[in-house]
Formats: structure tokens, C-alpha cells, sequence
């Protein structure tokens, strides 16, 4: 009886940026983040039904991605502002935690005059929104003027914005979001994006 023994073998992983198909480099093997100025009316969704998305805005060849682009949190269809996509599923987690807190700011135009006395019951930390066992977070509100105002907060909660002026008998009739952390829009116009590093939140 013979034993036959094979040559051993190893494995070596190619470096992403040395794989070529058809003669083009990988499309950001090493993945995307990206900063959007989301206009009014597009939502956040990847389900059709649910109307225009932004993901609509950009290249196809990013919209057939797998992990798919998705949205860190989300801006409702009413709202305009800085968002960043990514198809990096673990830094959405990372961002959306409640544990990273990460300040976003929210320039808001509502229906009334504001009163001042919004501004210490907002960073009180006490102030509870309708069906939820948890008050807000203490959160940073400047007015800009009788009817505008401008609203940091740490957290991300359903309509948080629109939920907590209307708690206090004022409607939001614009809203949009300025910052997030210390990223803003630059001269980004609505519908343009532009590339981050995809370690950027590393190095933050």
C-alpha cells in the first residue's frame, strides 16, 4: 500500500486594489461613504412603493452594490438636509447606537412665535414625547428668530424634531439638517454628494 502525499499549498489573499475584472480595477473594494445633500422629496427607502429615493441620485453601478448603500438613520420625505450613506453595514450600527452620540443640527421654520422658555425645557432632559416611556435627551435649541431656530441633538428618534416642537403647540413647516457632527454641506446643492474616506469615522 502506497501513501501519496501532495505538495502543500497556501492560500494568499490579493490585495483588493491589485484585483482587475476585465481589465478594471475593483469600484471601492474597500467600500463608500458618501455625504449627500438630500432635497425635498425623495425618502430614504429602498421600497419603491414608498416614492423617489435618494438612492435614485446616484451611479447605477452603486445601486446594484451588495452589501447595499443605505442611509446612517434617516431624513423623512419633508426634510432636506446632510445625509451620509455608506455600504458599510457595521458603521451604520456604529452611528446609529444610542451609545455614540453622535450631535446632529436641524435648521426648523415653524408656524408660531417661539417662546424662550423652549429653550431650558429642551436641555432639561425631561421633556417626554407622546407614546414614549423615555424623555428627550437634553438638547441644545437656539432661536434665530421669532419663527426659526436652530436645534442640536444626540439622538435620532422617530420625527424627533417635528414631534418635540409640536409637543409645545408649534408645527414644523421646514426643516433641514445642517451638520452631522462636525461634517457639514459645504456648497453641496441639493441632490449632489460628494466621497468620504471610508475610514473617515476611524479617524475622527
Amino acid at each position: 500500500m502506497y501513501a501519496t502525499t501532495w505538495p502543500a499549498t497556501r492560500a494568499k489573499k490579493a490585495s483588493p486594489t491589485d484585483v482587475r475584472v476585465d481589465g478594471e480595477p475593483l469600484d471601492h473594494p474597500e467600500g463608500l461613504l458618501l455625504l449627500m445633500h438630500k432635497p425635498v422629496g425623495l425618502v430614504c427607502s429602498h421600497d419603491e412603493r414608498e416614492g423617489p429615493n435618494v438612492y435614485s441620485l446616484l451611479p447605477e453601478r452603486w445601486r446594484q452594490r451588495n452589501p447595499q448603500i443605505t442611509s446612517v438613520g434617516r431624513l423623512d420625505k419633508d426634510t432636506s438636509g446632510l445625509l451620509l450613506l455608506t455600504d458599510q453595514t457595521a458603521l451604520v450600527h456604529k452611528l446609529t447606537s444610542p451609545k455614540h452620540k453622535v450631535p446632529k443640527t436641524y435648521l426648523a421654520t415653524v408656524d408660531r412665535a417661539l417662546s424662550p422658555a423652549l429653550v431650558p425645557l429642551f436641555a432639561s432632559g425631561t421633556l417626554l414625547l407622546s407614546e414614549e416611556k423615555d424623555p428627550c435627551l437634553p438638547a441644545e435649541l437656539r432661536i434665530l428668530n421669532p419663527t426659526t431656530a436652530e436645534l442640536v441633538l444626540t439622538e435620532g428618534r422617530y420625527h424627533q424634531v417635528r414631534r418635540m416642537f409640536a409637543s409645545q403647540g408649534s408645527e414644523v413647516l421646514t426643516l433641514h439638517r445642517s451638520h452631522f457632527g462636525e461634517l457639514d454641506l459645504g456648497t453641496l446643492a441639493a441632490g449632489q454628494w460628494r466621497e468620504l474616506e471610508p475610514d473617515y469615522f476611524d479617524k475622527a
